[in-house]
């Protein structure tokens, strides 16, 4: 499966998913008028595909698009996307449900998620208990 976003900047978005976000350009399909599509991977299995809108765009459609990351990374990533200045970045922040999440949005209002587990220590022990109670009366784990 790859995301598509529609941008109203192609070479700004690009920007900030490259410089800002750890993205990389893996190629780029030329279209009559300068690039029809950009196709970016940050990880294997995180690809996006960009593409210039043929219209004016309305910020805040509601898609939010969430990637797997690794806890020890989200720092960096918070920093160097803030670097960048081109987009908002929120957090990071540990969440309720055991993962540390930042949430950054593109030039064009685009929400990407970076959520990272916890790790064993730094869980919040209320919820994995929950956890373990539901998996255990669905059967899922020994009682």
């Amino acid at each position: 499966m790859f995301a598509t976003l529609l941008v109203s900047d192609l070479e700004a978005t690009v920007s900030w998913y490259v410089e800002g976000l750890g993205f990389v350009s893996l190629f780029t399909v030329p279209g009559p008028s300068g690039p029809a599509l950009v196709h970016l991977r940050r990880w294997q299995f995180q690809d996006l595909l960009v593409r210039p809108a043929l219209g004016a765009l309305t910020a805040g459609t509601g898609c939010t698009l969430s990637f797997a990351a690794v806890y020890d990374e989200i720092e960096a990533l918070a920093a160097r996307s803030r670097a960048h200045g081109a987009g908002n970045v929120e957090g990071p922040i540990d969440t309720p449900w055991n993962t540390r999440d930042l949430t950054t949005t593109d030039p064009d209002g685009n929400v990407v998620v970076f959520t990272a587990a916890r790790p064993p220590g730094s869980e919040d022990a209320a919820f994995s208990q929950q956890v373990r109670r539901w998996s255990t009366a669905q059967g899922l784990l020994d009682r």
